[in-house]
């Protein structure tokens, strides 16, 4: 049974759950496990939408924020997988010998 509601094309109905007296309800049924994280929008009819979300660490943000340097990191994985990296030289070695 799909759900022909305008604005919610391809939504499967899962299971009638009922909130607990913490207004929690179990999304088990719907595939969730323990950790997962999920974006949480809501009309004011009260139906509730859960995207999937990866949270990641505000000082990571930059990654995402800079294409130049993303690209840079990329490139480097890269090298690294294809065994074009090399390791960088020891600076204390490197201040030993002289």
């Amino acid at each position: 049974m799909s759900v022909s509601e305008p604005g919610l094309a391809g939504f499967e109905p899962v299971t009638e759950v009922a909130a607990d007296d913490r207004a929690r309800v179990a999304l088990t049924k719907a595939g969730a496990h323990a950790s997962d994280r999920f974006l949480m929008s809501a009309r004011p009819s009260g139906e509730i939408l859960l995207t999937p979300v990866a949270s990641i660490p505000k000082r990571e943000m930059i990654v995402w924020e800079n294409e130049a340097l993303r690209a840079s990191l990329q490139l480097g994985i890269a090298e690294a997988e294809s065994g074009l990296a090399a390791p960088a030289p020891d600076a204390l070695s490197e201040l030993e010998a002289l």
